[in-house]
């Protein structure tokens, strides 16, 4: 599930990012802005299963965050892409927030909504 959540955040943070700026969002446009960040969130996805990491712990929306930022500069630089500082930081915010904010509301809601969610269906089941 993390996996599918993660590459869509990121799909969303290329949208984002083109209708910002004023660029068509047309399928070749988007994919243009996004493969490069796509591709390095898989490649950080792969470094996660090697070795063994919870997807949902914070730790592991670090490791998300850091392949898909790095991985993202590295390849939109290597394919002619820019790189600027200005971008880089926004990128950086952008991203760690998508990325990693979830998997912190999860850690800390997340148990306690369950179980409150669980102890209602118990009690409308008893009625």
């Amino acid at each position: 599930m993390w996996l599918v959540v993660d590459l869509l955040l990121v799909a969303v943070f290329a949208a984002i990012g083109r209708l910002s700026h004023d660029e068509s969002l047309t399928a070749a446009g988007w994919w243009t802005t996004a493969w490069p960040f796509l591709l390095g969130t898989l490649l950080a996805w792969a470094a996660l299963i090697a070795t063994r990491r919870p997807p949902a712990a914070v730790t592991s929306g670090l490791v998300v965050w850091a392949g898909a930022l790095v991985g993202g500069m590295v390849l939109r630089q290597a394919s002619g892409q820019g790189t600027a500082t200005p971008f880089v930081v926004v990128a950086t915010l952008v991203l760690g927030a998508l990325l990693v904010l979830p998997r912190v509301v999860v850690a800390r809601f997340g148990a306690k909504v369950g179980a409150e969610l669980g102890s209602n269906v118990g009690a409308r089941a008893g009625r």
